[in-house]
């Protein structure tokens, strides 16, 4: 393969010497076999706190016992629904694809490619990208634990005890998965969701005749290996990641020194983990309250992690740094912002795997109320959303006795994410226009979302796999999946592997204002480095007040005579929109309709339309209106 410099110098320069160094040293560490000497196999079992210790120990979780839940009861058919399809063996993965696992599932079988892995292996032998594994987050779904919280509202809300089978699935889990071996010990996050959902699962159940002493004592020494691998494995999501998987381990690490302090080295991951924590909020969350992975689905599961930080750091007798607070209500009113009046949803903006860590409520994947309300009451703070409390009773929170406070119609720029949004009564119009200091997800630059009478009418086209074949990867996290312009065939940055780009592209300037009959935007940025370094994309979106009608200009500046400029429009199949366009010299442009693809849930995709308009001139106008 052929070695290119310019390449390699861009890449330094955008993920810094900090993360590279470490990943040269990562991967030596890795392939001598030095990493591997720091994760035990098969460690003798010690018992660290017994059962009656545990169970009577002073630290406080969201209820203590089932009394104290204060969830009104809804015994509702899809409740007992999902937990029939659990107890059949089939399970709702990435929150879009009901799979047949089985009664007797391994864990470690890939129910996609059919794949099992060996559990003899280090972790450290087992790979993320296998393309005769297939996608590894098949294995991870189940081994989260995520549907414990549907046997769980099950027995709270029809008053059962399936106590017996939640516990056996567990102990199923850890004689299946020997300590530091096979794929559920590959990500340091995965293994803190498994622990944190079967810490849930031990204070809901906890007084269960089926919570042996045997079983406990095999429960706490597996945790305790979670623990001692999260901590020995933490710079890795701190520095080679760094995102939302690095907030969920710092979480874990402070809850774990909280909840298990008779655990050797409690104090310590509860004292760094604390400070980690923080750091990593005030670094990855903007102070406007968006957040670095430039994602809607990934910022809800930070909302989350927030959720459980706050109540349970406070519960405890705890507070953590202001800035956490502050971010945490920033969060808050960004995605308040976004979001769709009329369902709940957001622009299927950014990377989306179809991550919901702590299902506590029946509502649909895309309605994000349930976890911005709890947040916001976690706050104290009233965003105007009404009846979606049960998430937020199971934290034990309540509506505060404050005004509602639902975002203004108008303008609202959020210029440090690089999101320009209006909002009106029947629309809302978003904008991406961003500068980037942390890697961007997709290459969507001046990406504009339109939705109308709660219908996503201009869509971005979502995630559908992160491990799958080369075409379609670059096909969704790039330029041509989204409601923006390419040259030729070219992204605005170059694709690189997996989930690197080069040459990023960057914002040089944007206003959003309101006229007297109008909204206006304007931005620019700068892109398509990969052809030449002179390129900028100019776009100018005039919203008609009051009415669904948009103006968009699209100007490529210093563009190549060799390159065609292609302005590309998707919305799904049977939508009514009115699309037409011009080039610089007012001349109509034919437009090339074909079909896309859409993935509005991970792992699934389906057919959505797709409008090109090309030219050889440098500018397009286009009218749109439904």
């Amino acid at each position: 393969m052929k070695i290119q410099p310019k390449k390699i110098v861009n890449f330094v320069q955008n993920m810094g010497l900090r993360y590279v160094s470490f990943r040269i040293k990562h991967e030596l560490l890795r392939k001598t076999g030095l990493l591997k000497n720091k994760f035990p196999v098969a460690p003798p079992i010690k018992q660290y706190t017994t059962l009656t210790d545990w169970q009577q120990q002073k630290q406080k979780f969201f209820f203590s016992d089932k009394s104290e839940i204060k969830v009104p009861k809804t015994p509702a058919r899809e409740i007992e629904e999902t937990f029939q399809n659990i107890v059949g063996g089939k399970l709702l993965l990435f929150n879009s694809l009901p799979t047949l696992l089985g009664a007797d599932y391994d864990w470690v079988t890939n129910p996609d490619s059919g794949h099992k892995y060996d559990t003899t292996k280090h972790w450290t032998e087992i790979p993320d990208l296998s393309k005769e594994a297939g996608d590894i987050k098949y294995v991870w779904e189940k081994s989260r634990f995520s549907y414990l919280y549907d046997i769980i509202r099950y027995d709270y809300h029809f008053d059962k005890d399936n106590s017996e089978m939640v516990f056996r699935d567990i102990h199923s889990w850890i004689r299946h998965n020997p300590i530091n071996c096979g794929p559920n010990y590959r990500c340091s996050q995965e293994m803190s969701l498994r622990a944190l959902n079967w810490i849930f699962a031990l204070h809901f159940y906890k007084d269960s005749k089926h919570l042996t002493t045997a079983l406990f004592e095999e429960i706490q020494h597996t945790l305790y290996w979670h623990f001692h691998h999260i901590y020995n494995n933490i710079n890795f999501s701190r520095i080679a990641v760094r995102n939302n998987h690095a907030i969920t381990e710092t979480l874990m690490l402070y809850l774990a020194g909280i909840f298990f302090p008779q655990f050797p080295g409690a104090l310590a991951w509860k004292t760094k983990g604390k400070k980690w924590f923080e750091e990593e909020v005030t670094y990855q969350i903007y102070e406007d309250g968006t957040f670095l992975q430039f994602s809607m689905n990934y910022h809800r599961v930070v909302v989350q992690l927030l959720t459980w930080a706050i109540v349970l750091s406070e519960k405890n007798g705890e507070r953590f740094a202001d800035v956490v607070y502050n971010r945490a209500k920033r969060s808050v009113g960004f995605l308040r912002t976004c979001m769709i009046e009329e369902n709940g949803w957001l622009p299927n903006y950014g990377a989306n795997d179809g991550a919901l860590f702590f299902p506590l409520s029946g509502t649909h994947y895309r309605d994000y109320r349930p976890q911005i309300q709890a947040l916001a009451f976690a706050l104290g703070k009233n965003v105007g959303i009404d009846n979606f409390a049960e998430d937020a009773a199971w934290y034990g929170l309540s509506k505060p006795d404050t005004s509602a406070r639902p975002p203004h119609n108008g303008t609202h720029t959020f210029e440090e994410g690089g999101y320009y949004i209006i909002r009106e009564p029947e629309t809302l119009t978003f904008i991406k226009c961003g500068s980037y200091k942390d890697r961007p997800s997709q290459a969507d630059n001046l990406h504009l979302d339109i939705w109308y009478k709660g219908a996503n009418i201009l869509i971005d086209a979502g995630s559908y796999k992160y491990n799958t074949d080369d075409d379609t990867i670059r096909y969704f996290s790039g330029t041509q999946s989204h409601n923006t312009v390419m040259l030729n065939d070219a992204d605005q940055m170059l694709k690189g592997g997996r989930f690197v780009w080069y040459y990023w592209s960057q914002r040089m300037h944007a206003t959003l204002s309101q006229r007297i009959d109008h909204y206006f935007f304007k931005g620019e940025v700068a892109a398509f480095k990969q052809i030449e370094n002179n390129i900028s994309h100019k776009r100018i979106v005039t919203k008609t007040i009051g009415k669904p009608e948009w103006m968009v200009t699209d100007i490529i500046v210093n563009k190549p005579n060799e390159y065609k400029m292609r302005q590309l429009w998707h919305y799904p199949t049977g939508n009514q929109v009115s699309i037409s366009a011009t080039d610089v010299e007012k001349r109509e442009i034919s437009p090339e309709q074909t079909e896309g693809w859409n993935s509005s849930l991970y792992g699934q995709k389906e057919q959505s339309t797709t409008i090109c308009y090309s030219t050889q001139s440098d500018e397009i106008v286009t009218l749109i209106s439904l």
